[in-house]
């Protein structure tokens, strides 16, 4: 008798090309019955049939909720029928009750992408890169326009190789992140892409939000760390130390992990939340909004996060980090012969700690804390890399009919 053996990852890998196959099969099967309706459908109902409208949003996980937000209620506010695409019901899309907002539940992975890649649209608008690059991310024939929507208040040439290459357009922050999308463009001899400013639709609802955000009556001194993720970030290089030195201070320290942390480097969060587990002082936020703990913060210390600009933008508060060699090879910016923005502004807006300087950490941020030399530094920030504050929502949604007229 043949026995055959396959071991339980190779066999999780075959059950999920599989599960892949079968979903592509059934979506291609149901993109040709939609179709095929359509063509025997007057004009009029054309974008009736199921997911073939004309303005598509693909929010690929809850977090990015506040980028779109502002899109989604300019177009309920001008009566305009959207299909906005999400994992599961758990999306926050469904705890409002719109008009002519079309939330549907396309799944995750595999499911989503074989989903999307038989949606019809003349506008599809998404913050997932890699489109066209990745076997399963793949252009729908049926979709016009692919844009693509930044989402973090740096720089939009740190994705990872090419993975912005294949959008029709890149809606963007400020102006200053054109420069390096089209140095990337006249390297690669590429056809110039749709480029266009229009703020920070998830920092416009971030002040509106803080807005409203009571003032804490007995406020404690509160220290916010929130790094990266990965082998250069901060929790990864010095947890133990970094945490363990900031606890002696008496301060409140909030940790605030990145959102792939979880995913990626779960044991050591696990051995960290442990070890400090009967320190009163020692707050884990793990919260989708970043904005209560930013909030509630006196100083920030982090890395490359991009977590520093949000923080500079909206409170104009003091900003520690720790510079570690990045490793550019994956990314973009290493087809560029210069350093990029972020890099250059954290230098200037933000103070260095090194490892050595952990044992008198509590002096260093006291030192930080009194130099007021930097708060015109971050204003000039602040102008620079959010654009039309408050806008977003308005601007995005004129691209987009606009595009379609």
């Amino acid at each position: 008798m043949l026995l055959l053996y396959i071991d339980p990852g190779t066999g999780s890998m075959l059950i999920s090309v599989l599960l892949g196959a079968v979903a592509t099969v059934y979506f291609f099967v149901r993109a040709l019955f939609i179709r095929l309706k359509s063509s025997f459908s007057s004009s009029k109902h054309k974008y009736g049939v199921d997911n073939a409208y004309p303005y598509v949003i693909y929010g690929e996980d809850a977090r990015y909720w506040n980028l779109f937000r502002p899109v989604v209620e300019e177009f309920e506010k001008r009566q305009i029928p959207l299909l906005y695409l999400v994992p599961d019901e758990k999306d926050p899309v469904f705890e409002n009750k719109y008009a002519h907002i079309t939330p549907k539940v396309i799944g995750e992975g595999n499911k989503a992408y074989s989903y999307l890649r038989f949606t019809s649209a003349d506008f599809m608008l998404m913050t997932t890169p890699g489109l066209d690059v990745y076997q399963q991310l793949k252009k729908s024939k049926s979709v016009k326009h692919y844009s693509f929507l930044h989402h973090s208040a740096t720089d939009a040439c740190t994705y990872r190789l090419f993975n912005l290459d294949h959008f029709d357009s890149i809606l963007l922050n400020g102006d200053y992140q054109k420069y390096y999308l089209r140095k990337l463009e006249q390297i690669r001899g590429q056809k110039p892409k749709e480029l266009v400013t229009v703020g920070c639709p998830y920092l416009d609802v971030y002040a509106s939000m803080a807005s409203g955000l009571q003032i804490e009556t007995n406020h404690q001194f509160t220290v916010l760390l929130s790094p990266s993720w990965g082998p250069s970030g901060l929790l990864a290089l010095y947890g133990e130390k970094l945490i363990g030195e900031l606890s002696k201070t008496g301060w409140r320290i909030i940790v605030r992990p990145h959102p792939q942390s979880k995913v990626s480097e779960k044991d050591m969060l696990d051995r960290l939340q442990s070890k400090y587990a009967d320190n009163e002082n020692i707050l884990w936020d793990y919260e989708r909004n970043n904005i209560y703990s930013l909030s509630k913060s006196d100083i920030m210390i982090s890395d490359f996060s991009g977590i520093v600009f949000d923080y500079i933008l909206l409170f104009n508060r003091p900003v520690i980090y720790n510079s570690q060699k990045f490793d550019m090879r994956m990314y973009d910016a290493i087809q560029l012969d210069e350093e990029v923005w972020g890099f250059k502004t954290l230098r200037k807006a933000g103070v260095e700690i090194k490892e050595e300087m952990f044992g008198s950490i509590k002096d260093f941020i006291n030192s930080v804390i009194n130099d007021g030399s930097r708060s015109a530094l971050l204003a000039e920030v602040k102008n620079e890399a959010w654009m039309y504050p408050g806008e977003a929502g308005k601007k995005i949604a004129d691209f987009m009919l606009q595009k379609h007229e």
